[in-house]
């Protein structure tokens, strides 16, 4: 079962956290910190995958961007290595290029995806088409509804 999902920059400090498991507030900064310190302190020939107290970490580098998945000591690191894999491919899909900024101004966009791809801490989607599927909406429905100050709201027949 995935715990928690964290997007962090090389200077440590978090873009994203996504908890599957409860976890107070004092320990998640604790959590974070210390994660982060595990991944970010490793070579780049090293193992992505490291084991912390209860469970695992699995991790992957993305150019300034760290992705970093706390898993249960039973979860296949493989397959949390290919799903960190496929959440960066969504993005990159979505965003055409997604960069750290992305990740920051659109982070409701960002949870969306996620949501799509893991609930509960069990991944339920793969496809990144369907995993688009509500965002696409989403973005038509929000184009729709823009009008310009030319263009009347509604049409009045006569």
């Amino acid at each position: 079962m995935i715990k928690f999902v964290l997007m962090v920059n090389q200077q440590g400090q978090t873009r994203l956290s996504k908890y599957y498991e409860p976890v107070e507030l004092s320990k998640r900064a604790a959590l974070e910190a210390v994660a982060v310190r595990c991944c970010l302190s490793r070579g780049k020939h090293q193992c992505s995958f490291v084991e912390y107290k209860d469970f695992k970490l699995v991790y992957r580098q993305y150019a300034a961007l760290y992705v970093v998945v706390g898993v249960t000591d039973s979860e296949n690191e493989l397959s949390i290595y290919e799903l960190i894999q496929n959440f960066v491919e969504v993005l990159d899909k979505y965003f055409s290029r997604v960069s750290e900024l992305d990740i920051m101004f659109n982070l409701d966009s960002v949870h969306i995806i996620l949501d799509e791809m893991i609930q509960n801490g069990h991944i339920v989607e793969t496809n990144k088409s369907r995993i688009l599927a509500p965002l696409t909406a989403i973005d038509k429905m929000a184009d729709g509804s823009e009008t310009t100050p030319d263009t009347p709201r509604f049409a009045i027949k006569l």
